[in-house]
């Protein structure tokens, strides 16, 4: 099996036709203007920003999500909440309110259930749940004390997120997105995909990685991408080089 989902599946899922859309830079900065200063050198190329850890504790990361909500950007809080129900509960509800898109929580089921909750039938916001770091491989997961592989544990929190009723997960290009909602029979399963490396990139600490084409090959929805764009020396000629790669990994009609 290929993996390889047809046009008409697709299209059961809320992913936008133009590709530009479905690219997400990572503002992997620990600067507010930094982020700022990318942001503007990639407006009229990429609508879509995702703010981590690093950028969210930063004096002043409100002038960024500001500026991009005014700039009518889409904005994907990769927070990975991970608390007692009530507080991911508040988390969520003041994202709502607030006109995000995209949020990330840990897959533990009261977590995404609460999150599921706070949502409160939103059309904007979409939940995602946390399977498994790009980062980790089957050497990591048994460090961590985990029985399972990594194909293993993707398979029960997905099935635990679906029960809770989340929009996507994100999963790496490599955990086969298409197999997955194959796997579940939910089409409608958002996936958004890190570790996204251009052939011959640095892998940057990741240890499952994809070219942007495999990865939309393989089914990814939404492709987060960071230093291959924010460091290079032409991020908006490095984002419009993505985004063309991306392209290639769309079936053949």
């Amino acid at each position: 099996m290929d993996g390889s989902l047809m046009p008409s599946q697709i299209a059961h899922r809320d992913v936008p036709k133009d590709m530009s859309k479905r690219l997400i830079v990572a503002l992997d900065v620990t600067n507010p203007f930094q982020a700022v200063d990318i942001v503007e050198r990639l407006d009229g190329i990429v609508s879509f920003f995702k703010i981590g850890m690093g950028l969210f504790v930063a004096d002043g990361v409100e002038v960024v999500i500001n500026r991009l909500l005014r700039r009518q950007k889409d904005i994907f809080l990769d927070y990975k909440m991970y608390d007692i129900p009530s507080t991911v509960s508040n988390g969520v509800a003041q994202a709502r309110d607030r006109g995000i898109k995209f949020i990330t929580v840990h897959g533990d089921r009261e977590i995404m259930r609460a999150a599921v909750e706070a949502k409160d039938n939103d059309e904007l916001l979409k939940i995602f749940a946390i399977t498994v770091l790009t980062s980790l491989d089957d050497d990591d997961l048994k460090d961590m004390g985990y029985a399972l592989t990594v194909p293993e544990l993707i398979k029960l929190r997905v099935r635990t997120a679906l029960e809770c009723g989340v929009d996507g997960i994100i999963a790496s290009a490599d955990d086969s997105p298409d197999e997955i909602r194959q796997f579940f029979n939910r089409d409608s399963l958002l996936i958004a995909t890190p570790g996204i490396r251009p052939a011959g990139h640095d892998l940057g600490g990741q240890k499952r990685v994809a070219t942007p084409e495999e990865a939309i090959r393989r089914g990814a929805d939404y492709l987060v991408v960071g230093r291959p764009i924010i460091e290079a020396d032409d991020p908006a000629k490095a984002a419009i080089d993505i985004v063309e790669q991306m392209k290639l990994g769309l079936p053949q009609r």
